[in-house]
């Protein structure tokens, strides 16, 4: 398949009958998960005109931005991958022109579509990291396969972020109304203020999902999305440890459609929910955004490379994960866009390409 224009982008298209998947050459982004029957696409575009993340120049480009976001946000969209940080670089990092969330959201990448199977494969130059994907979407099939491999090409066991930074957004993201499931267990929340004083939650509570302290008393229920006028919050979740499989799923009334994610408890033991609830009113945000990510990955919090390395766990659990010189680690995931009359409470998968919801 040639490539295409996708919202002033380069980008390729896995399609079959039911679905669309759209992934962005400069970023690898999948831009979209496109259900045919009912045009919804649940991943989030920003409401700001997406460029080139190699096009972006902070003299020229204002309006995203002058920090070491700004290469990111002028290009983002509905999932990422966060790779070999998850958060912020340090200041010597960012200095060296290190954008936030690491190279493999910013980076190109060769793209190549065979069949019912896109490949992506990409370098990361200052993490000496070579990442690949390939994602599989097989005729009158509503799931999408991922295959992601990366591999340390240096001398050196590296310590490494590693997130799958999946965003939703409307019009199938709605206050109030949308409804989320997930296997997640112990809980927190981000342990500073995340949102300049409009968080709801309590600055960093443990809780057991999905019952959320407010900071002024009581709980949130956060298998609701917000329905607060202006918020912004973090929260981690430990998945389940005594499943095999992890997973989150998101229901719109308004469609009546449900999607989601399904992993490996083991290779992605953590989950972090982002809200942006019109917030930040710095560019390019500017008060105007609305989102939900739903972030899996192996550390609990966006943080720094050497906070990431200090934290060394929560509950117990890792808060990174290495990967040896010269070695290679695979983690098999999977997407799906299924109608649903009501949101699903339980997630099937066989590793491969069958879902199933009940």
């Amino acid at each position: 398949m040639a490539e295409i224009l996708y919202r002033n982008r380069r980008a390729f298209c896995l399609e079959n009958d039911l679905l669309r998947v759209t992934v962005l050459v400069e970023g690898g982004h999948v831009a979209e998960i496109f259900d045919r029957a009912s045009g919804v696409n649940p991943l989030w575009t920003p409401p700001w005109p997406s460029i080139e993340p190699s096009r972006y120049d902070p003299a020229l480009h204002p309006e995203y931005g002058r920090n070491a976001e700004s290469k990111l946000l002028a290009g983002i969209m509905g999932h990422n991958l966060c790779l070999d940080i998850f958060g912020p670089p340090t200041e010597e990092e960012a200095a060296a022109g290190l954008p936030v969330h690491g190279e493999a959201s910013v980076a190109p990448y060769r793209i190549e579509v065979e069949g019912d199977r896109l490949r992506a494969e990409a370098e990361l130059p200052e993490a000496r990291l070579r990442v690949s994907r390939t994602i599989r979407l097989a005729p009158g099939s509503r799931v999408v396969e991922f295959t992601e491999t990366v591999e340390n090409v240096s001398a050196t066991d590296r310590p490494v972020g590693w997130t799958q930074h999946v965003t939703l957004g409307p019009p199938f993201l709605v206050k109030g109304q949308t409804l989320f499931r997930a296997t997640a267990t112990r809980s927190k929340v981000f342990e500073s203020d995340f949102s300049q004083g409009k968080g709801r939650l309590k600055i960093g509570a443990e809780f057991d999902w999905p019952w959320a302290p407010h900071k002024d008393g009581g709980v949130e229920d956060l298998r609701v999305f917000t329905d607060a006028p202006v918020s912004g919050e973090f929260t981690t979740h430990l998945m389940d440890p005594g499943r095999e499989h992890a997973w989150f799923v998101a229901w719109s009334p308004a469609s009546q459609m449900a999607f989601g994610y399904v992993w490996r408890q083991a290779d992605f033991p953590w989950m972090g929910i982002w809200e942006e609830n019109y917030c930040r009113v710095n560019p390019p945000w500017n008060g105007q955004t609305l989102t939900r990510g739903m972030e899996f990955g192996v550390s609990p919090m966006p943080e720094n490379r050497r906070q990431m390395i200090a934290r060394r766990e929560m509950f117990g659990v890792p808060a990174f994960r290495w990967i040896p010189a010269r070695s290679r680690v695979e983690v098999r995931y999977a997407a799906f866009l299924f109608p649903a009359a009501s949101v699903p409470e339980e997630v099937t998968w066989d590793g491969r390409g069958v879902v199933e919801l009940r």
